[in-house]
């Protein structure tokens, strides 16, 4: 089969290898699509990734054969990739926040082999169905919805509350169009690329602005005019965090979203005055994958707007990763391996 393999800092090669079998408890999926993520672009074009391995975390296929010992599915199912199972005992797994399970995986350090390839093994207790109506190119969109879902749950946000987003990448665009499947209309967008701002307004926001359109007033007590009651930070970027936390209401939440290189620098004195929560939001809710593949079968989630129009092939992505690097591809890139 064909793969997409990582060799060294904004460098990917195809290359071949053997079919892999499945094991005993695991099935052999033909992979039909998978997304390039945030996490994507900083291994390969940052150089966090480990050389000589292949990538791909946002993926649906068909099951083409099965492990001796799987009962529950048969071949011809549409399926997606579900997160890893967690430990069920800790703390964290008894409290229902699975994302911080003390027996998870370590970010980077999975050494399985990933979807940028054709085929793929995966343990059956790790999938989850396609509902019936949803292609399989529209359900790759689910791990990155899972993520957004999981931001707005850490948000608190309420009906009729007004949301900032700093970053229109595929995780900011799925949150607002999260967002507003879920009754909330009134969200600004903050980004530098035009493409970007251009498809946050197609998809619903109500305004969308450049990033130094964002006052950071200089005490930290004075609270902007028009404040939000939630920021959601999808950009990675240390002067982005900054500027959203200076547009929060008094009592407003600020919920970490992006990864980046930087460091930011947190105003502790404006989050103390205003009693401003600061949260982080890593990974998913515990029923993360299937609220995300219901919301995109009920069609509320624009797939035509977010996923951009053309499909790539393997030999394609590293033009494509540029081009999200540089903001010239504004929609959620699939490739078709």
């Amino acid at each position: 089969m064909k793969l997409a393999i990582y060799r060294r800092r904004g460098e990917i090669e195809v290359g071949s290898t053997a079919t892999p079998t499945p094991a005993p408890d695991e099935v052999l999926l033909r992979v039909s699509h998978c997304g390039i993520c945030g996490t994507d672009l900083h291994l390969v074009m940052d150089g966090w990734g480990r050389p000589d391995t292949t990538g791909g975390h946002e993926y649906s296929g068909e099951i083409v054969a099965m492990g001796s010992a799987v009962t529950d599915w048969k071949i011809g199912d549409a399926v997606v990739g579900g997160p890893t199972p967690r430990c069920g005992v800790c703390e964290y797994c008894r409290a229902h926040r699975p994302s911080l399970c003390e027996g998870g995986d370590t970010p980077g350090a999975d050494r399985e082999l990933g979807a940028f390839a054709e085929f793929k093994c995966v343990p059956a207790a790790r999938l989850v169905r396609i509902p019936d109506g949803l292609g399989l190119r529209a359900a790759a969109l689910c791990e990155p919805l899972a993520v957004a879902l999981h931001g707005i749950t850490q948000s608190g946000i309420e009906d009729g509350q007004r949301a900032l987003i700093t970053g229109a990448g595929p995780v900011g665009a799925l949150t607002l169009a999260a967002l507003g499947a879920s009754g909330i209309r009134d969200v600004t967008v903050s980004e530098p690329a035009r493409s970007r701002r251009d498809l946050a307004l197609r998809i619903g926001a109500s305004n969308v602005i450049e990033p130094d359109q964002l006052e950071i007033p200089p005490m930290p007590f004075t609270v902007v005019d028009d404040a939000y009651h939630v920021a959601f930070e999808c950009s990675g970027k240390a002067t982005a965090l900054r500027a959203a936390l200076a547009q929060l209401k008094k009592g407003g939440t600020l919920v970490i979203l992006g990864t980046g290189m930087e460091q930011p620098a947190l105003d502790a004195n404006r989050v103390l005055l205003n009693e401003l929560i600061v949260t982080g939001a890593y990974n998913y809710d515990e029923n993360g994958f299937a609220d995300a593949l219901a919301m995109l079968a009920s069609g509320r989630i624009p797939v035509e707007l977010l996923a951009d129009s053309t499909d790539v092939a393997l030999g394609g992505m590293l033009a494509s990763m540029r081009g999200l690097v540089a903001g010239e591809i504004a929609g959620k890139v699939l490739v078709r391996p």
